[in-house]
């Protein structure tokens, strides 16, 4: 049973960690990641589809895994853990969250890291700000994203 489970969360997770990728970076509009961190409806509800698209992807991806290698998951386990992750990603997508997080942690400078308000921001030859994925803030949301896919791995390959 040991290794059964072992190799179940292993394999959901690599299926996940994938998906979270394409789902996160290829299949969310440019108009949900411009406006899900927004404040009110307008923001919860394009951090709302994003989620949606991006757990819809993470099933897409783990259904041909779990059929074809035969996994022994249950279905209360995939909605749990396929909820949990979905929940974590929207708290953390809408931004304010993740960044009161990385202030009560004492990383708030790293969070600022890449963008304008990091004293060591980047710069173009003129000295004008240049923008970059390489924030922060981005590692840090990404870092909250792999911890929440590995608890969900283990809730689907456990219950």
């Amino acid at each position: 049973m040991h290794a059964t489970a072992a190799v179940v969360f292993a394999t959901v997770f690599i299926a996940l960690y994938v998906a979270h990728s394409v789902g996160d970076h290829w299949v969310q509009s440019s108009c949900q990641a411009a406006t899900k961190g927004r404040p009110g409806w307008v923001g919860r509800a394009a951090c709302t589809r994003h989620v949606l698209s991006l757990t819809l992807t993470k099933a897409v991806m783990l259904a041909p895994v779990v059929f074809l290698l035969d996994l022994p998951v249950t279905a209360t386990g995939l909605l749990i853990g396929l909820g949990l992750d979905a929940g974590s990603h929207w708290w953390a997508d809408r931004r304010t969250t993740l960044a009161r997080l990385a202030q009560a942690c004492g990383k708030a400078e790293f969070y600022s890291l890449g963008t304008p308000t990091h004293p060591a921001h980047p710069v173009t030859a003129e000295g004008a700000y240049a923008p970059t994925l390489g924030t922060g803030a981005y590692s840090l949301d990404q870092s909250w994203h792999i911890l929440w896919l590995g608890i969900a791995a283990l809730l689907i390959a456990t219950i």
